[in-house]
């Protein structure tokens, strides 16, 4: 990267002018009761008493989102347009404090966490020069809490300017300053991701972890004992690939025997050493594609009046259709957690966690990382991984794009370290300190963590690409058989109890052969394709792994994880000699020798990337 696109002087001069500007006399604050009235009056009101509105924009714009200051936090890769918004960045930046002078913001002053020591306190600075605008900071306030003064910070600021024009339409984030500024967008999505990318930023300079995980707490009966057990989970996933859906959701479990699954967070939280994970927001902003037979809690919470939509389909006479994508593919809620609701008997019951944090891992029975994918050719459904296994699974965080990520390119392959799309600075230090916090975990309670890997797109399907006219022409063959929502709760409820059977599969990984109350056996690779066409795709898997690999190398990554990632890459057919940007290992001197082993099996997993959109039943928040 050249360093002369950025301008170190002009970030900070910008911080500095902007502070008095904060006090302005165009700028207001206005209760919340105040607020949605401001809000609905622009509105939709659904025949739940809910109401809904139209964004211009549905999505974050991550390609045009850059990170601004010294060397330590700037994006390792930028395309051309990143380096043009860098490059114009102090001139963007002084017609900001030039907008905060004159047209009119509200501000908003809400509190994220709630813990003895790291609950950062959040200023949204909205234009609502047009009306409309309310409702988008209004929606936002919804996912936070009100200050406390009894709380900590520190102090975040986000200024949210829709009316800046398309053409310069961009995410400028100084995270030094603490501060996010989206332009040209009227997407509520990039005033929560703003704040949250800030926060885990920052807890990871407090040395926890800022993880994009979902939690819950588990209570399942053991199948050995008959005692109920008590997990800790967390759910690793990108946009739309059911991390909201399954922190969310109840897995079948026997209420009657004391199981019970608890919420506690949907999207972002901080991990910290003692396997706590402390919990962000009150409210979560889901995907609502959403069926109650598969999706029983969020759907109670999304029919309550107390929700509020983004882009959902509400017809003329006030009825919200959770599944009619015509005019919209990322239709969005901010639905209210203790609102997630199912009903096992006459009336309803909550599934919401008292707290939005997890508890430490010596208050629990177990703890569980769960990492998403979506997959559609030859990935099982669930596969069970070792500590280096799972630290390489959040290393390569393997998915596909979604409507909600960049919706010109769903459906095709995606690698995220921790499927975390807002990592702020060095990549490898986020899979260092993952690793080293399993470490340290793992030595104080050597049989308490499990590792998962569940893919929820699917088996068998057959892509042909070919370029026509300029432009690559996708032409399905057969269609993925995607893997049912009952399937999935199954799988992930006979993990808690610990009745599923699992065998060494081709990723070298053991892959989930037998589940209570499902049926496995048609769900083998080999009924959908040759050992040809997987040799293939296992060759293409891992040439995408290795190119990964030293990219983030580059940025640091420890000598460790360097030696699990090359051995996990003979699940090729054909052993490759070692690539250029991965350089030769030491040998291990005594002491280094002497150090407390992890096995590492010879191979990893995760499967070839689709390019097929995923279908609307997955996709999540």
């Amino acid at each position: 990267m050249n360093s002369q696109l950025y301008d170190e002087a002009a970030y900070r001069r910008f911080a500095e002018n902007l502070r008095p500007l904060l006090k302005g006399d165009n700028i207001r604050s206005y209760s919340m009761r105040k607020h949605r009235k401001l809000a609905i009056n622009t509105g939709t009101r659904s025949k739940f008493g809910s109401y809904g509105w139209r964004s211009a924009v549905s999505s974050r714009i991550g390609p045009k989102t850059v990170y601004l200051g010294s060397p330590e936090i700037r994006l390792t890769k930028t395309t051309p347009l990143m380096r043009e918004i860098i490059s114009n960045a102090p001139e963007e930046l002084h017609k900001v404090l030039q907008l905060m002078k004159t047209l009119p913001f509200i501000h908003v002053r809400r509190q994220m966490g709630d813990n003895p020591e790291y609950n950062p306190i959040c200023n949204l600075y909205f234009s609502v020069a047009d009306q409309k605008n309310y409702r988008i900071a209004y929606m936002w306030a919804n996912t936070l809490a009100k200050p406390s003064s009894k709380k900590p910070g520190p102090e975040f600021t986000m200024i949210h300017i829709p009316e800046e024009h398309s053409l310069r339409q961009q995410v400028l984030a100084l995270p030094e300053y603490n501060i996010n500024i989206a332009l040209g967008t009227d997407y509520m999505g990039e005033d929560k991701k703003g704040f949250l990318r800030q926060s885990m930023w920052t807890a990871d300079q407090r040395g926890m972890l800022g993880l994009h995980a979902g939690t819950k707490i588990v209570y399942v009966k053991d199948q050995i004992s008959g005692k109920l057990k008590r997990f800790g989970v967390l759910l690793f996933g990108l946009s739309a690939t059911g991390k909201s859906t399954w922190s969310c959701h109840q897995l079948g479990l026997n209420h009657k025997e004391g199981e019970r699954t608890e919420v506690t967070q949907d999207d972002i939280v901080w991990l910290r050493r003692d396997g706590s994970a402390w919990g962000t927001e009150r409210g979560f902003f889901v995907k609502t594609d959403v069926d109650v037979r598969m999706q029983e809690a969020m759907y109670y919470a999304l029919i309550d009046k107390s929700a509020l939509y983004e882009n959902v389909m509400i017809d003329s006479a006030g009825n919200p259709d959770f599944l009619d994508e015509q005019l919209c593919g990322n239709g969005r809620a901010v639905i209210r957690k203790d609102k997630l609701r199912i009903k096992p008997g006459r009336r309803l019951v909550s599934i919401a966690s008292p707290s939005i944090n997890l508890p430490p891992l010596e208050e629990l029975d177990g703890l569980v990382f769960a990492f998403i994918t979506r997959r559609n050719t030859i990935m099982s459904f669930a596969q069970k991984l070792s500590l280096e296994q799972a630290v390489l699974a959040y290393l390569w965080g393997e998915s596909s794009h979604s409507a909600a990520s960049e919706p010109a390119k769903a459906g095709e392959s995606v690698r995220t370290v921790g499927t975390d799309p807002f990592i702020v600075g060095s990549r490898a230090f986020k899979v260092n300190r993952f690793r080293e916090i399993l470490l340290g975990l793992k030595e104080r309670f050597p049989d308490k963590l499990h590792f998962f890997q569940y893919n929820t797109g699917g088996m068998g399907e057959i892509l042909e690409k070919y370029e026509e006219d300029g432009r690559i022409v996708k032409n399905v063959i057969r269609n993925v058989e995607r893997v049912p929502i009952n399937l999935m709760a199954a799988i992930q409820r006979g993990d808690l109890r610990g009745t599923n059977k699992y065998e060494r599969g081709i990723f070298g990984t053991e892959r989930i052969v037998a589940c209570e109350g499902g049926d496995l056996s048609r769900y083998n690779p080999y009924n959908y394709y040759s050992r040809e066409q997987i040799d293939k795709y296992l060759t293409d898997l891992v040439d995408g792994r290795r190119k990964f690999t030293e990219e983030i190398i580059e940025e640091g990554l420890d000598k460790d994880i360097i030696k699990a990632a090359e051995e996990s890459f003979s699940i090729a057919p054909e052993k490759k000699a070692r690539p250029v940007g991965i350089p030769a290992l030491k040998p291990e001197t005594k002491e280094e020798k002497l150090k407390v082993d992890i096995s590492v099996p010879r191979s990893i997993f995760s499967d070839t990337p689709p390019v097929k959109r995923p279908s609307r039943s997955f996709r999540d928040g």
